[in-house]
């Protein structure tokens, strides 16, 4: 008897301390804490990534339009004075879409440290998508277009998949 007093009063004094944390401040006994660090790992390596490319992440703002004939690329300067990040965003997006057009789908490679969904079925139907830098207000836009069904379907599974790793406030659904 004094042996289970003994188990449940230390379940008891377990269950009401704090958690443990690892150095992360994730509770170190969480079932899912490797999961969540390769998340925020990713997350991190897709902000660093692009960082590379002479941009802060904290000073431009991504969206990722789906359009009935294709969709948007677009980066923007958080500030309208920002000369420097306007200046690296329209480098940036002008190479993007000369490489895409070459089929060359590095970049977005580099960046996710993964081929981004869709980018299979857009190289195949490379002939069948355009790819056009356009420039906006403190940014810049890649404008992507397509006839082809098949290909349209490529270029939002791309775009969707934008979305979601660069976790912007974009909803993945085509715009009118």
């Amino acid at each position: 008897m004094m042996i289970v007093a003994a188990v449940l009063f230390a379940t008891a004094a377990a269950a009401s301390a704090p958690a443990a944390t690892s150095t992360e401040g994730m509770p170190a006994n969480c079932p899912l804490h490797a999961e969540h660090m390769k998340q925020a790992a990713a997350a991190s390596a897709v902000e660093h990534n692009h960082d590379t490319f002479g941009m802060a992440t904290e000073a431009t703002t991504h969206h990722f339009r789906l359009f009935d004939d294709g969709g948007a690329i677009e980066l923007r300067a958080n500030d309208p004075q920002d000369t420097r990040s306007i200046d690296a965003i329209r480098k940036h997006l002008k190479s993007v879409a000369a490489d895409f057009t070459a089929n060359d789908f590095a970049k977005p490679l580099f960046v996710h440290g993964k081929l981004p969904d869709g980018v299979p079925a857009m190289k195949e139907k490379s002939t069948a998508i355009t790819y056009r830098y356009e420039e906006v207000p403190s940014g810049g836009r890649v404008r992507i277009t397509t006839t082809d069904a098949d290909a349209l379907a490529a270029v939002h599974s791309f775009l969707r998949f934008q979305v979601g790793e660069h976790k912007t406030a974009d909803t993945g659904q085509v715009e009118r």
